[in-house]
């Protein structure tokens, strides 16, 4: 019978990324997630929980994860489960841990603190990030920007 390992989850960072690198030289940013769930009870009486996950990414996302996310950052992971197991060498009891390996992260706020919606994919190279300069055509006399066509590339927020 095939099996499917995929997961997808948003949700904010609870602390700042750890990054480092194993001896052959791979980058490795271990990433904690925290994703809020609000419903009504049964009295009809607002509840939430918060689970909070641990993440992994490895190489090129890692270093991008490292140079531009921060502790509250909003972010979309998808990957697949890994269940690390262990004995205690302090209690010689058998222990384990389920965390999301990233193969894919998706920032959801700009390095400025703005927000803005499906760009910054950790998988492009930070010079790919930027939306290329392009040659606008001069803004009319009474032109609303707003209105689509006069936006000058100085007010796009990332």
């Amino acid at each position: 019978m095939p099996s499917l390992n995929r997961v997808i989850i948003a949700g904010n960072l609870t602390r700042e990324p750890d990054a480092r690198r194993t001896p052959n030289g791979t980058s490795i940013c271990r990433l904690g997630i925290a994703m809020n769930r609000s419903w009504k009870d049964q009295q009809g009486e607002l509840r939430e929980e918060v689970t909070y996950v641990d993440v992994e990414v490895w190489g090129r996302q890692a270093d991008s994860c490292r140079d531009y996310l921060q502790k509250g950052a909003p972010v979309l992971i998808e990957g697949r489960l890994k269940l690390d197991q262990w004995d205690d060498k302090e209690t010689g009891q058998k222990r384990s841990k389920l965390q999301v390996v990233a193969e894919r992260v998706q920032f959801l706020s700009n390095p400025r603190g703005g927000d803005f919606a499906g760009g910054g994919d950790a998988q492009q190279a930070p010079q790919q990030q930027q939306a290329p300069q392009q040659q606008q055509a001069p803004q009319q006399q009474g032109q609303d920007p707003s209105a689509g066509g006069g936006e000058s590339i100085d007010d796009i927020p990332f």
